[in-house]
C-alpha cells in the first residue's frame, strides 16, 4: 500500500449559480475552511505574490507547537491550525495573529487514544472550519470540538469512534449551522480481530456513513448509512439543486452520493469504484467530479447532478477519463477546465464538460497538498515546500518555483493578499 496524506478539495473561478450563498462570504478578508470560502481553492480579494524564498517576501514565519497536517484557516485577523503533542493523545486547537504570527492561544480539547495511520498521516489531519463565532476541529480518533475565539471550549462531541488503516483524513464542512462530517473507516482489529482487519478497508461493508451535528450544541442532527462501501479520505462539497434543495456531496470508496442537508437523507448514489481515495469532489458547472483510488482504478468520472435520484451510476453519467487520476491532491475548476497536478508531480488540463485532455507535463517532485488559484495563477505546492506557478489557462507554461526548504504536506490558504502555509515545524505568512 502506499503511504497515503488525506488533504484534498477543488477550485472554481467563476461561482455556479447552483453553489449556496455563504460561497462568497468573506470576500477576500477570511478563509474559512478547508479550501476557502467556496470549498474549491479558489482565493478572492488581491492577488498573491508569485515571488518569494525561505527568506525573501516573508512576512512572518512562526514555529507550529505539535505536529498535524492540517490546513490554516482564516478570520478577522486570526489564524486557526490544529495539532497533537503527547505524541498524538492531547488534541489541540492554535490561535494565531494574523498580522504578527504570534501565538495568542493554544487550547487542549480532549485527550484521545492513538491507532494506527499512515506514516504521512497525522493525527490532525482534518482541516477546521469556522463560522466566525466558533472553530471546530476534528481529530484523529473522531473526536470533534468547538471552540469560541478566546480560546475557550464549548463542546465537545465523542461519540463516534474512528478507526482506518490509513487513519482520518477528511475534513468537516459547516453550512446553515450543520457541521457534516463523512465517517468513512474500516474494521478495527484490536477490538474485531486482526482476520477482520480488511472488512471497510478492502472488502466493502455496510458500516460507513455521513453525519451532521447542530453546530451551536454539538448534538446529533442526522445520522445516514452510506450503504455498500470502502474506506475515503474525501472532504464534501455542498450543492444547492433545482429545487432549491441543499445537498451534501460526498464521496467515498466505490460510492459518489448525494444528502439533504436538513433531514440526511440519501438522494442519489453512483458507483465510482476504488478504496482510500482522497481528492474532494469538483462541482462544475452542474458536474460532480470525482477521482477514484486505490484498487486497481485510475480514472477520474464526472457525473450530472441536475435531477439525480436514486442509483444514478449510469443515468447521471457524464465521462470518465482513465489516465494520471490523481490520489491524493485534488482537481482545480478554473471554468471551463479542469486541472490536475498528481502526486507523482505530472500536470495535466482537460475540458470540464467532456474530459478532453489539452495537456500533460511532467513539472517534477511529489504532491499532496491541493492546488490554490489566485490572480489567473494556479500554485502548486509539493513535499517539499517548492511552490510552482502556472498559469490557470488551457496552456502550459511554469511562470516561478519558489522554494521555502520545508517539508510541507497541508495544502496552503489565502486572505487578504497573503498567502498561508503549514510547513513541518513553522507557519508561514508571504506577503508584502
Amino acid at each position: 500500500m502506499k503511504p497515503l496524506t488525506f488533504l484534498a478539495a477543488i477550485a472554481l473561478t467563476l461561482l455556479p449559480a447552483a453553489l449556496p450563498a455563504r460561497a462568497a462570504e468573506g470576500g477576500g478578508e477570511n478563509w474559512p475552511g478547508f479550501r476557502g470560502p467556496t470549498r474549491q481553492g479558489i482565493a478572492p480579494g488581491p492577488a498573491l505574490p508569485t515571488k518569494w524564498s525561505a527568506t525573501e517576501n516573508i512576512k512572518w514565519k512562526t514555529p507550529v507547537p505539535g505536529e498535524g497536517w492540517s490546513s490554516p484557516i482564516i478570520w478577522g485577523g486570526n489564524v486557526f491550525l490544529t495539532t497533537t503533542e503527547e505524541a498524538g493523545v492531547s488534541c489541540r486547537v492554535l490561535c494565531f495573529d494574523a498580522a504578527t504570527g504570534v501565538l495568542k492561544w493554544n487550547t487542549e480539547v480532549f485527550k484521545q487514544a492513538t491507532a494506527r495511520k499512515e506514516n504521512r498521516n497525522s493525527y490532525a489531519t482534518p482541516t477546521p472550519v469556522t463560522d466566525g463565532t466558533h472553530v471546530f476541529a476534528v481529530f484523529g480518533g473522531g473526536g470533534i470540538a468547538a471552540v469560541d475565539f478566546s480560546g475557550k471550549t464549548a463542546w465537545t462531541f465523542t461519540d463516534f469512534h474512528f478507526y482506518s488503516r490509513h487513519g482520518l483524513g477528511a475534513s468537516p464542512v459547516l453550512e446553515d449551522g450543520m457541521l457534516v462530517m463523512p465517517w468513512d473507516w474500516s474494521t478495527d482489529p484490536d477490538k474485531e480481530g486482526a482476520d477482520k482487519e480488511k472488512v471497510g478497508w478492502q472488502i466493502p461493508w455496510d458500516r460507513s456513513f455521513v453525519f451532521a451535528l447542530h453546530a451551536d450544541s454539538g448534538k446529533l442532527a442526522w445520522k445516514t448509512g452510506r450503504g455498500s462501501s470502502r474506506i475515503a479520505h474525501i472532504t464534501p462539497n455542498i450543492w444547492k439543486d433545482e429545487t432549491g434543495r441543499t445537498q451534501v456531496v460526498s464521496g467515498a470508496g466505490d460510492v459518489l452520493q448525494g444528502f439533504d442537508l436538513k433531514t440526511g437523507e440519501r438522494l442519489w448514489s453512483a458507483k465510482n469504484e476504488g478504496e482510500g481515495v482522497t481528492p474532494s469532489v469538483v462541482i462544475a458547472d452542474g458536474l460532480a467530479i470525482q477521482p477514484n483510488g486505490w484498487g486497481g482504478f485510475d480514472s477520474v468520472r464526472a457525473f450530472r447532478l441536475a435531477g439525480a435520484k436514486g442509483d444514478v451510476s449510469d443515468s447521471a453519467f457524464v465521462w470518465e477519463q482513465k489516465k494520471n487520476s490523481p490520489k491524493l491532491p485534488s482537481l482545480t475548476y478554473v471554468a471551463p477546465h479542469i486541472f490536475c497536478i498528481t502526486e507523482g508531480g505530472l500536470a495535466w488540463c482537460a475540458k470540464a464538460d467532456t474530459g478532453e485532455v489539452v495537456y500533460r507535463e511532467r513539472i517534477g517532485g511529489t504532491f499532496a497538498a491541493s492546488p490554490l488559484v489566485s490572480g489567473g495563477k494556479l500554485y502548486l505546492l509539493d513535499d517539499q515546500g517548492e511552490t510552482i506557478i502556472l498559469p490557470a489557462e488551457p496552456r502550459f507554461e511554469i511562470l516561478a518555483r519558489n522554494p521555502l526548504g520545508e517539508k510541507v504536506q497541508a495544502s496552503p490558504a489565502a486572505a487578504q493578499g497573503h498567502l498561508y502555509i503549514r510547513a513541518e515545524k513553522n507557519l508561514y505568512c508571504i506577503g508584502q
